[in-house]
């Protein structure tokens, strides 16, 4: 959607207004302050980003990118995620700046109206981020949700967007170019039928007379919701049971039965540990990260590690991450002798490859793929903690599996 943002690293004075200059970038902020992130990890991010710690932003649809310098030599790769608008609610937003001219001119200025913002949150779009919505995450051995590198980003992200209102569309989706073309075609269309021809009447006891002869069919009632989030009755008091606990688990059983009516049955029959990798990897926020790693008796250090995985390729990605396995040995050697050909062409030093099991490692480059049971080759890569990680999503081609870890790791 974007290309990186150029510029030096930038350390902004004290205060929540240091990161911003403009009431959109000051927004982003109390967005961030105001979501369901942890504040102590946001606190330690806020004294990295005025540190000058995170490096240039790269913006594309639903997240941004950009390396943040920790302890160590080598800078973090952190990025925060945010869900992009449906076409629909595009819809509904693109409406409602056509209808205004002042939101146009305003935006063609490169200025964000505030009741623009205010007018789509009314009409069910958000720009600004929601209170569940911000999902970082970090190359860093560090657990934490956020980690400060992450935190960090979250607050310098404030001053790409006070430099570039667009950027909160281009997160939410849609680029600058996009967002301009699609606003002008609807001006050119409301202008065309704004003054559609006066219709020709008729005398009303003809009108009356040709609408008795064939009255119109009533419309089909709606269908009943099938599904609401309230709780009918609030949880007997000193039962241990919280109202929102209960409502998030009542939304995802229903988006579970949901998938279920359309024939995915990929969970249906998951173990505890499973389903707890499962709502963690569906971004519940900080307290219920920790209260499933608690509960479950999960490893701390693995757990976001599987989290990971199960985001990339669901419960056979979890299972590729926790179980080797000992696949057929001419699947093995046929993988092994198109990798090596490829690493032939990809570099001149020489890069011996180790087989153990279901796993073929880069020697000393920190990138690994597994063959999963389901035939695909899933990427790893080594991070600064030592432990392999989930890098990608699973390929059938162990040469574009490998491909894509190439890129990503810049060799």
């Amino acid at each position: 959607m974007s290309p990186s943002l150029p510029g030096q690293r930038r350390a902004p004075g004290r205060g929540r207004r240091a990161f911003a200059a403009t009431w959109w970038g000051q927004a982003w902020v109390t967005a961030l302050e105001g979501s369901t992130l942890d504040a102590g990890r946001l606190s330690r991010g806020r004294t990295y980003a005025r540190q000058g710690m995170v490096g240039p932003a790269t913006v594309a649809p639903g997240q941004v990118k950009a390396a943040v310098q920790g302890s160590r030599p080598r800078p973090y790769r952190s990025s925060v995620h945010l869900p992009v608008l449906t076409d629909a609610q595009w819809d509904t937003l693109l409406d409602a700046i056509t209808t205004r001219a002042e939101h146009l001119a305003a935006l063609l200025d490169g200025e964000m109206p505030a009741e623009l913002v205010d007018d789509a949150r009314q009409a069910g779009v958000p720009l600004l981020p929601q209170p569940t919505e911000l999902d970082p995450e970090c190359s860093c051995p560090d657990w934490g949700y956020p980690c400060k590198h992450a935190a960090a980003l979250c607050y310098a992200i404030a001053a790409t967007i006070d430099t570039d209102p667009f950027v909160l569309f281009a997160l939410r989706g849609r680029s600058r170019e996009e967002v301009l073309a699609q606003l002008r075609a609807r001006r050119t269309a409301s202008q065309q039928t704004a003054s559609p021809p006066a219709p020709t009447g008729v005398p009303a006891a003809a009108a009356y007379t040709r609408w008795a002869e064939d009255a119109p069919q009533l419309p089909e009632p709606p269908e009943p919701a099938a599904h609401t989030a309230a709780l009918p009755v609030t949880p007997p008091s000193g039962s241990g049971l919280a109202t929102t606990d209960l409502e998030r688990l009542m939304t995802d059983a229903a988006q579970r039965a949901a998938r279920l009516l359309t024939g995915d049955t990929t969970d249906l029959h998951l173990t505890q540990h499973q389903d707890a990798v499962r709502i963690a990897a569906s971004n519940p926020g900080p307290e219920w990260f920790h209260r499933l790693i608690q509960t479950t008796g999960a490893q701390q250090t693995a757990f976001p590690r599987l989290t990971r995985a199960w985001r990339h390729s669901g419960p056979t990605g979890l299972t590729v991450a926790e179980q080797p396995h000992t696949p057929d040995p001419a699947a093995m050697t046929a993988a092994r002798a198109a990798l090596t050909a490829a690493l032939t062409e990809m570099t001149t030093a020489p890069i011996p490859l180790r087989a153990w099991r279901n796993r073929l490692t880069l020697t000393g480059h920190g990138i690994q793929l597994r063959l999963g049971p389901d035939a695909r080759w899933y990427p790893y890569l080594q991070e600064d903690d030592g432990e392999w990680w989930p890098a990608a999503p699973p390929d059938t081609d162990p040469v574009a599996a490998l491909t894509s870890l190439w890129r990503q790791t810049g060799k």
